[in-house]
């Protein structure tokens, strides 16, 4: 019976040895609590660089539609020097997954719908091709300068998110200096 109540009196001691024993308690925290850090540290390193593209995805769509509609006419030299001004706000981030495209619309007066004067960019849309806009510029027999700006944004991390995201933005704008902006030598002022 002694040697019973030895053994059970030993191992109550271990026990409270083991539970007052405080020296792996430390790296047994670091070792739950660092996992999740990263995961949040990473995560919020991602989120603000996509929050960050987003911004300037707007800001170049707004550029685009901006310095377009400041002109009388525009030629591909313009258009070129346009562009190369907008993708520069892309700064630092890369500018290869950019694509951007400046259209002019025609709102026809009896029917209050948009229709291509021209288009140039990376995807150009069909010159007299239909294209919805808000009902609050569907002013009749006005001119709108349009552009579009997406941007394949991967991130850096893959293992969060594995595909990429498609950010995109646009923009309208009347034209400034006439009634329309003329892409010489292709188009003129006129209505279909």
């Amino acid at each position: 019976m002694q040697a019973i109540a030895k053994i059970r009196r030993a191992m109550r001691l271990s026990a409270y040895e083991f539970l007052a024993d405080g020296r792996g308690l430390a790296a047994t925290e670091f070792a739950v609590v660092v996992p999740l850090m990263l995961v949040m540290f990473f995560g919020t390193v991602e989120f603000s660089s996509a929050v960050a593209i987003d911004r300037k995805v707007t800001l170049m769509a707004r550029t685009l539609s901006d310095l377009t509609s400041q002109s009388t006419s525009v030629s591909d030299t313009d258009m070129t020097n346009f562009f190369a001004a907008s993708t520069g706000i892309m700064t630092p981030y890369a500018t290869s997954p950019v694509s951007a495209t400046i259209t002019e619309l025609y709102v026809d007066p009896s029917t209050l719908q948009a229709h291509v004067q021209w288009s140039k960019g990376s995807v150009p849309r069909t010159q007299k091709s239909a294209v919805t806009i808000p009902t609050t510029l569907a002013v009749g027999g006005t001119y709108l300068i349009f552009s579009e700006v997406s941007y394949t944004y991967t991130p850096s991390v893959g293992y969060a998110l594995k595909s990429a995201i498609t950010l995109s933005d646009v923009a309208y704008t009347r034209p400034r200096q006439s009634t329309c902006v003329y892409y010489s030598p292709d188009t003129s002022c006129t209505t279909y």
